[in-house]
């Protein structure tokens, strides 16, 4: 498709954030390697268990912000029980497929304390619809906490809570991902907030340190629906708006 059908398609369903900048963690990125984190973290495979639910399509509905919000949400939520479901939420404050944001969906959910579903018990439909009422005594789960903060020039941050918290809900500039075939994205990439993702792990022990970030277009886009984008330098807005979340 064009760089305009692209552009239409899948980048038009990410508003801007609000979030308060934080100057605080000023390591310089070139020192990541004195930081007490592993050398690599991949939280798809850690300690032999996969807390990372399979690669979603988003389709033509503008709701990366519900995709990458929610699947952090079943990562934190395996990583703290020891389970693995696939879930769903259908989020006030937001305008389902025709955009919102990450901050404005975990804000939601922590201050609401509305259940998040299985996709059982909500199939998704990749339609702007009224939210179901769900029967009393559905089980689900609930945010207990979120972050959501800027971390430019403080990636090292990023790299400490990976290792030691768990996967991290994104807002990035995906304008050339049209292209992307594979390796690691550094270059030729601003840093305009138009999509969001989740980052599921890092690998610093190489050349080029970078993360790896789980999309929402389907297993055929990239490397089987992930992507490679180089740690330290802000690169596609990756350390603009970035969301921790804690479950009960």
């Amino acid at each position: 498709m064009s760089h305009e059908e692209f552009k239409s398609l899948y980048l038009s369903d990410l508003k801007q954030s609000k979030i308060q900048k934080n100057e605080k963690w000023k390591t310089p990125n070139q020192k990541f390697g004195l930081l007490k984190v592993p050398l690599k973290v991949d939280w798809r495979s850690m300690e032999n268990k996969n807390y990372i639910s399979p690669v979603k399509n988003q389709n033509k509905c503008g709701a990366c912000w519900a995709f990458a919000s929610v699947e952090t949400v079943e990562s934190m939520y395996s990583i703290t029980t020891r389970k693995e479901t696939p879930l769903l939420n259908c989020a006030d404050g937001n305008d389902g497929c025709n955009g919102g944001t990450t901050c404005n969906a975990f804000q939601w959910m922590n201050s609401s304390k509305t259940p998040i579903v299985s996709e059982k018990a909500y199939p998704l439909t990749d339609t702007s619809e009224y939210c179901t009422i769900l029967p009393n005594g559905t089980k689900g789960i609930q945010v207990q906490n979120y972050t959501c903060e800027y971390l430019v020039q403080n990636e090292d941050r990023m790299l400490w809570l990976l290792a030691y918290v768990g996967p991290l809900t994104v807002a990035v500039d995906a304008t050339t991902w049209n292209n992307y075939m594979g390796g690691i994205i550094q270059y030729h990439c601003s840093a305009s907030e138009n999509h969001a993702v989740q980052i599921v792990g890092y690998d610093i022990s190489g050349d080029i340190p970078y993360y790896t970030v789980k999309n929402s277009w389907g297993t055929d886009f990239g490397i089987h629906g992930y992507l490679h984008i180089k740690y330290g330098n802000n690169v596609c807005g990756i350390a603009q708006t970035v969301s921790t979340v804690s479950v009960l």
